[in-house]
């Protein structure tokens, strides 16, 4: 995916899950927005996976196991959600585990924990 469409792409995904967010307000489980955040993109014509499984896979090409990223939108952009105070380093790195596994380039963290909505976007650039 080219950076403008990434980023038109999380500035999307950013404005869905503000309003979101200030139609429901923080204190929700983390299913009651990813299950807004499905609904909501797909209203902008956007083709959203939820609960989507990603390989790990060992150097030898051995299945080692799976991670389950919370939406996969447009089948290029990971979005992971949390619904915690803060967000803290092994978020960043489970996000950054799931870019590198589904070998896809964009993804954003949203956590909806705190009374004002955080937003970290990411790049990974694989090393091959």
């Amino acid at each position: 995916m080219n950076e403008p469409t990434a980023r038109q792409l999380a500035d999307t995904i950013r404005q869905t899950a503000f309003e979101a967010h200030t139609f429901l307000r923080h204190g929700h489980n983390e299913k009651v927005y990813e299950n807004s955040l499905y609904n909501r993109p797909r209203k902008r014509n956007l083709a959203v996976e939820q609960q989507v499984p990603i390989a790990v896979h060992h150097e030898d090409g051995s299945l080692l196991g799976e991670f389950v990223a919370d939406l996969l939108v447009n089948r290029e952009f990971i979005v992971e959600l949390k619904a915690v105070r803060a967000l803290a380093d092994e978020h960043t790195a489970q996000l950054l585990g799931y870019l590198r596994a589904s070998r896809l380039e964009h993804g954003m963290l949203i956590n909806f924990g705190p009374p004002r909505i955080q937003f970290q976007k990411y790049i990974f650039r694989q090393n091959d």
